[in-house]
């Protein structure tokens, strides 16, 4: 039988999901190291503790949560591990369920119970660490979580029920966590929240991104930052001067417009038209020439139509996006699309996902294609097999293109910025050389 006392044993914490719970984990490990707990983010490693931060949003991240809290709880009943925590959405959301169903983890936490978790561990929650934060990402680019929880209705997001309703960080701390992340050599901040553009609304009484991303810009050592998940409906466009005018705000936006079909943007709730979409688009490419759009949509929504979805595809042909992902509708339990009927076959899912993949797909090689014969400004992220891996000001990590540079001709170092020459390309690949 193992003796170890609770700060000689080693704890590993399983990330599951969006970069959200990614900043949660981060949160997690750094509470439990400034208490002299030795702690990892590795999958790989060996570990007494196991501490999994669980996704609940679609069926599939419900599914690898569910199938991984198994591998542990296997783990544990071989002796390869003590202790098993489930943490996160999944956790949250159907906690009652979980221990019913998987009595062998030790302990069950929501989203917003890490002083409860800390408990376990005989250590209390350490307010004067905020600010300070253990990055998992390469040590160069951090994500930054500005705010918490989301009030948008759209019908088919469990989120709210989840993460419950908007609270945003006041600047002054989110200042002092990136001061803290740039001495720590980030130089690119990555904003996420459930919905960016009701940052402020809460405390401030009104839409403050445009003030937070000025204050972020005067931190020394960040020269990129990036926003992510922007609401089209009442958009604040303010934020669209800030984004032309301050130099370190990447000339990136990510704005998931989930549909562009009227009847089944109706039926999500999402508070807006196609004609109010183009809009928008329309005024942001207007503003801000040159910037890339992500976005992300959904199919198979209940009650889609084939002319709902050729909607859909003549509208990403039409607007031609820089980046874009497409999920297949999961029918969610307490959501308001629940009570709608899930008509959409899988097969039929599937195959829309598919085709307009294909659509971006060729946008994607046409708009790289271009830039062949280019020079830009590339962040080297990592050397990987034969080859350094990069960004533009385009891309964020994982989700988007990325630059390839061949090692065995040049040399660059991961963290640094470098002008590249764009020599060939691929869908979703540059292949460059330092000039």
């Amino acid at each position: 039988m193992r003796t170890k006392g609770i700060r000689d044993q080693k704890v590993k914490v399983v990330t599951l999901g969006c970069s959200k719970n990614l900043v949660d984990s981060e949160n997690i490990i750094t509470q439990l190291k400034a208490n002299d707990i030795e702690t990892v983010h590795d999958e790989e490693a060996d570990c007494d503790i196991a501490i999994i931060n669980t996704c609940g949003f679609i069926d599939l991240a419900k599914e690898e949560s569910v199938d991984t809290i198994l591998e542990y709880v296997e783990y544990k009943k071989q002796g390869s591990v003590d202790k098993v925590y489930v943490t996160g959405c999944l956790s949250h959301r159907y906690k009652e369920d979980l221990e019913r169903d998987i009595p062998e983890v030790d302990a069950y936490f929501g989203t917003m119970e890490l002083p409860s978790l800390l408990h376990k561990f005989d250590v209390d929650y350490r307010h004067e660490l905020i600010g300070e934060r253990f990055i998992t990402t390469e040590s160069h680019f951090a994500y930054l979580k500005i705010s918490e929880g989301c009030n948008r209705t759209c019908s088919f997001c469990a989120i709210p029920l989840m993460r419950g309703k908007h609270v945003s960080k006041p600047i002054d701390d989110l200042v002092r966590e990136a001061e803290n992340l740039a001495r720590h050599g980030v130089k690119e901040l990555l904003l996420i929240a459930q919905e960016l553009t009701y940052y402020g609304l809460d405390i401030y009484k009104k839409r403050a991104l445009s003030e937070l991303l000025e204050a972020l810009a005067k931190v020394e050592g960040i020269e990129w930052i990036r926003l992510h998940y922007a609401y089209p409906s009442k958009f604040p466009l303010e934020v669209l001067d800030t984004i032309r005018e301050v130099p370190q705000v990447c000339n990136y936006l990510d704005i998931p417009l989930q549909h562009a079909s009227d009847t089944v943007l109706k039926r999500m709730r999402r508070q807006i038209t196609r004609q109010d979409t183009e809009n928008l688009l329309a005024r942001i490419r207007e503003t801000v020439p040159g910037i890339s759009i992500r976005t992300t949509m959904l199919v198979g929504f209940p009650g889609e139509t084939d002319e709902d979805f050729a909607d859909l595809v003549d509208f990403v042909k039409q607007q031609r996006f820089d980046r874009l992902g497409v999920f297949m509708y999961s029918h969610e339990e307490d959501t308001f699309a629940y009570g709608l009927v899930d008509d959409v076959p899988h097969e039929i899912k599937q195959a829309r996902m598919n085709e307009l993949m294909e659509v971006q797909r060729e946008i994607s090689m046409e708009k790289n294609k271009e830039l062949i014969g280019s020079v830009i400004k590339v962040l080297i992220d990592r050397k990987e097999g034969d080859y350094f891996y990069g960004r533009t000001e385009y891309d964020s990590p994982e989700v988007d293109n990325e630059v390839l540079i061949r090692a065995d001709q040049y040399f660059v170092r991961s963290g640094d910025f470098a002008e590249v020459l764009v020599e060939d390309a691929t869908e979703y690949d540059l292949f460059v050389k330092p000039v």
